[in-house]
């Protein structure tokens, strides 16, 4: 079981396969989500114009999580389809507003 989320470091959980997981945006996870998606700032942007797309959405997410070497990627795309989008907002703004804001 992963630790309990900070809000204040900008982590959120997301429940995979039942177990709330913990996405802890570190900037070595941020660099590897910019590595694959690009800049951050233009996802930002995507976002807020109602554009991500769910792989975009799905890479930040297993960037992000804090235990990823224990759960494979397609989890990560399972538990956004078997949330819904409307769920899997929160946590989203969550990483989005560390990534604009940064530590507090």
């Amino acid at each position: 079981m992963s630790p309990a989320a900070n809000p204040i470091r900008g982590e959120a959980t997301l429940d995979i396969g039942g177990v709330p997981r913990l996405l802890r945006p570190t900037f070595s996870a941020l660099v590897g989500a910019e590595e694959e998606l690009g800049p951050l700032f233009a996802l930002v942007e995507r976002a807020g114009a109602g554009e991500l797309r769910l792989s975009e959405m799905a890479a930040l997410f297993w960037h992000c999580l804090a235990d990823r070497d224990q759960i494979g990627r397609e989890a990560v795309g399972d538990a956004i389809a078997a949330l819904g989008l409307a769920a899997c907002t929160r946590p989203l703004r969550c990483l989005l507003e560390q990534i604009l804001k940064g530590a507090a």
